[in-house]
């Protein structure tokens, strides 16, 4: 993705659905959760171990087909483990219709996650951080 790409990204997204977001405020995850939300974002939590409890005053959902279809999430940060990925992206494109952007956190790479998400025609960032992204393109 060129910069101009991933600034577009960051500029037209609302809502994000963040895999694997931990409660544990020394925990990456938690940081660029915060982040964002400052940030003017929808962050909509996604833990099996956190389900039905409440971070950054929204609820958090076991998995992403738990999601209602009125959070309107257009972009899925994942952190987890890059073999996870694929089960992840596939389960994003069978239950967010307004999805329009898979981003792995850094370190998380898939080539398949990657291949499956371009070929529904979504945009696809890896091994990147919007923590670090958005001040670096947009201040």
């Amino acid at each position: 993705m060129t910069d101009a790409q991933i600034r577009e990204i960051l500029q037209d997204t609302r809502v994000i659905a963040i895999v694997g977001l931990s409660a544990k405020p020394e925990r990456p995850s938690f940081h660029v959760a915060e982040f964002l939300q400052r940030r003017g974002y929808r962050i909509v939590p996604v833990n099996p171990g956190l389900a039905g409890q409440t971070l950054f005053g929204e609820r958090v959902y076991p998995d992403l087909a738990a999601i209602p279809e009125d959070a309107h999430v257009d972009m899925v940060d994942i952190f987890r483990a890059s073999e996870t990925v694929p089960a992840i992206v596939t389960e994003a494109l069978a239950h967010l219709p307004e999805l329009r952007t898979i981003w792995t956190q850094l370190g998380v790479i898939s080539p398949e996650g990657a291949a499956t998400a371009r070929a529904a025609g979504k945009r696809v960032v890896m091994d990147r951080c919007p923590k670090i992204e958005y001040p670096r393109l947009i201040g």
